[in-house]
């Protein structure tokens, strides 16, 4: 009975995971206003101000420290709603204050899963993925560069 039980687990959970990806891969998107064939996320689902505030241990190279260093950032994004927009920072490295209120451009994707990147658009500029809230009032982001340590929750404060 034994032998018989493991078969049918053997040959029935890969067909069980085809068919729930064939289940998935079927499933129609509709947007807030249940318009068919929308993906939950795209560049518009961003749009407005979002709150943010980080801190943690930076590590080599990052911000071009040399040993584990201290860091803390608190700031807003203005996301545009199409790929744009900008950060206002203020960052402070072991104890100092490096960037005060310092008004940068970021960039940022969107896939329809809601996954995305953002890029703060200057010279050496840290990178991060981020992942969407479906109706975009929160976005959970980590830093994608050695070194850099920075993960959140950025939440929608204001659409502009």
């Amino acid at each position: 009975m034994l032998r018989l039980v493991s078969r049918i687990s053997m040959v029935a959970t890969p067909m069980m995971i085809v068919c729930g990806l064939l289940v998935v891969g079927s499933v129609a998107w509709a947007d807030d206003n249940g318009n068919p064939n929308q993906p939950p996320c795209s560049l518009k689902t961003l749009k407005g101000r979002y709150l943010y505030a980080e801190k943690g241990t930076i590590l080599p190279p990052a911000f071009g420290v040399t040993a584990p260093t201290q860091g803390a950032d608190a700031g807003f994004h203005l996301f545009n709603g199409d790929g744009t927009g900008t950060d206002i920072v203020t960052l402070r490295v072991n104890g100092a204050t490096v960037l005060q209120n310092a008004v940068v451009p970021i960039s940022y994707t969107v896939n329809a899963n809601c996954t995305g990147t953002l890029t703060v658009l200057i010279p050496g500029g840290p990178s991060f993925g981020m992942f969407v809230a479906p109706n975009g009032d929160a976005i959970a982001t980590i830093a994608a560069d050695p070194g850099n340590y920075g993960s959140g929750i950025s939440q929608r404060v204001s659409p502009r």
